[in-house]
Order: structure tokens, then sequence, then C-alpha cells
């Protein structure tokens, strides 16, 4: 018997907007205590009683923050949840409801989003989040994916960005650098699929930086981590534009300067042996590539001793006067003005 190896592919005008909106929405599950109402109505419902709720919202646009090339639809439905949760995380707050909107050009049937909200629905269970609502419409400039994530905290939860001291420490979570280099890997094996399309690329020595970038994790656990350890940090945000920027805009919300040491940074061994084969200063790398999701805060200096040693965190340097600036300390020490040449969004 001969195996049909045609791909099937059913247009999504078979369904119609509603049909396609009950067919990719039927397995998502309410696990939330806060979501009354999800999906099915004009509008969701939700009641967080005497919480505070948190709300952030994203675009990911196709040719602007995910090549199909290289970023499976499965993967991508992942991450583009995992990028709103750590805005959320970022405040310190508890992610409990997503809404997802997508806009799709007719090249996509009916299977390629069942593939993207399989890793939606994957990312939603793995966060205990409940999938509420959303829209779905036509594109002519291919994937469009809006999520607005939704939290909640305690008032006296909540991290704002602007609550930095003179002498706190800044402290981030995991390692840094590792997305971006992901990143520039895969753009390499495209280049050399475009000229050569028999050739198989040998991943295998990028596995953590690949995954990195196009399956990345939320940190859910520093919340609990930090409450466990009695600290509260004074001023938090996530890494997704890169280390030097959100330095910046941690000190210009909280009115500070900042010292930054380069042998403090955290680098995982992966991202240094491929930093030396692209011949990229893995500082540079650390400081300026984004996605990286991790969580970067001030905490008191009296909170030292609750921290030091902990594996999980990085004392990467210490806030200042603001007229003294914000400088990276080399090793050579050498101090040098730290400038945000990470990701921005409007430049094309």
């Amino acid at each position: 018997m001969i195996e049909d190896k045609t791909p099937q592919r059913t247009s999504l005008s078979d369904l119609g907007e509603f049909g396609l909106i009950k067919h990719l929405t039927a397995n998502f599950e309410i696990n939330q205590p806060s979501t009354l109402k999800g999906i099915g109505d004009d509008a969701a419902v939700l009641d967080f009683k005497d919480k505070k709720a948190v709300i952030s919202t994203d675009l990911l646009i196709e040719g602007v923050h995910f090549d199909l090339a290289y970023m499976p639809l499965r993967h991508l439905g992942y991450k583009s949840v995992v990028v709103n949760l750590s805005d959320i995380y970022a405040m310190n707050a508890k992610p409990t409801q997503i809404t997802v909107s997508v806009a799709v050009s007719n090249r996509f049937p009916l299977e390629a989003l069942e593939e993207l909200f399989d890793g939606i629905a994957l990312a939603a269970k793995e966060y205990n989040v409940d999938v509420i609502g959303g829209d779905t419409t036509s594109s002519q400039k291919g994937l469009i994916i809006s999520i607005t994530a939704i939290g909640e905290a305690d008032e006296e939860e909540l991290v704002y960005r602007n609550g930095a001291k003179t002498t706190d420490l800044l402290v981030v979570s995991g390692d840094i650098g590792a997305a971006y280099m992901g990143l520039q890997v895969l753009e390499r094996e495209k280049q050399v699929f475009q000229v050569n399309p028999n050739n198989q690329p040998d991943l295998d020595a990028y596995t953590y930086i690949i995954e990195r970038q196009l399956r990345p994790e939320a940190r859910k656990d520093i919340r609990t981590l930090l409450h466990a350890l009695e600290i509260k940090p004074t001023s938090m945000i996530d890494i997704s534009d890169g280390l030097s920027s959100e330095i910046m805009h941690l000190c210009k919300q909280s009115g500070v300067g900042c010292n930054l040491y380069e042998d403090k940074l955290p680098l995982d061994p992966q991202l240094i042996s491929v930093c030396e084969e692209f011949n990229i200063d893995s500082t540079t790398v650390a400081i300026n590539g984004g996605e990286d999701y991790e969580l970067l805060f001030t905490i008191s200096m009296n909170d030292f001793d609750k921290i030091k040693g902990n594996p999980n965190f990085s004392i990467i340097g210490h806030m200042v006067q603001e007229s003294e600036g914000i400088h990276l300390i080399t090793r050579a020490d050498t101090k040098i003005p730290l400038k945000a040449r990470g990701w921005n969004a409007l430049e094309q």
C-alpha cells in the first residue's frame, strides 16, 4: 500500500471565524478560581476579590520577531505565551489568565494553526494559566500573534521598576546571552540551507542556546524562591531587550546610577564556546543580547547574606548615585559607560 506523503491542508475559510475559534479552543480548561467566565461570551469575567490585577500585552509579528524558516509553530505558540508571562513575573505577581489573538494569511491551513495552538495550550498548562478569550482575523503580511497576560498579587508584593536605591545590589537569575547566540546559529544555518537545500545542519553542539531562543521559559520559580529567602526586590524587570537596556530602564525609573561588573556576568559554557567559534566577544553578547527572559532586580544591601552563594542568582553590580552614571567595570578594572545596544522594537 502506498503511503500518502501529502500533508492534510484544511482551508480556514471552510470553518469560518467562529468555527475556527471553537475548534482551536475546544481543549482549553478553566483552572483558576478567579476565572468566572472564559471563552464563549462577549467578554471574560474575572474576580480577584482583594488582589490587585496585573496586565501586560505583547505583539509577535512574522519577519520582525520570528522567522518560520527555523521556528516551529508549536515552539512559537509556547514562546508567545512565555514572553508575556515573564512580564507578570517581573512585577512579582502570579499570572492567572491570557487572551490570544491571531491574524493569519491564507497560506496557513488549519493544521498549521493547530500546531500553534498546541504550543499555546502546552504553555498554559505548564504555567497554570487559563485561556479566556481573544480574536482571529485575516492578514496580508503573514502571521501576527497578540497575547495579553493577566496576573494577581497582594499590593505589598508588587515590585516596580522605580524602587532601586543607591547601594542596592543588582542581581540576575540564571545565565544571559544564550538566546542571542542561539539566534545567530539558526540564522547561519538558514543561510547555508538557502545555498544548499540538501545540507542537513548538525546542531548537537548548540542544543542549549538554540532551546533558549526557540523555547525559552519564564522564571516562575523566582517569586517563590525570593519569598522563601524573605527577600522583596526593590525594583525588577525581565530581560527581553538586553541586559544593558534593562539596567538603563531601572536606573532611569529609579533615579540612580549603576556599576556593572564584567567578571560577575553569568555565562553558560556553551555560550562562551560558540562566541569563540563566531569570533564574538562573550561580554558584548551577554550585555546586549535579548530574549533571555531572566529576571533582573535590585535588593537591599542588608539582604546580601540571604542571597550570596545561591546557585539561582548572580550579584552582578550595585547601584550608585545618579550623578555617577551607568558603567561597566571590566576585568582590567576599566570603567566604561554602559550603552543600550539591545533590541529596539522600532528599528527595522
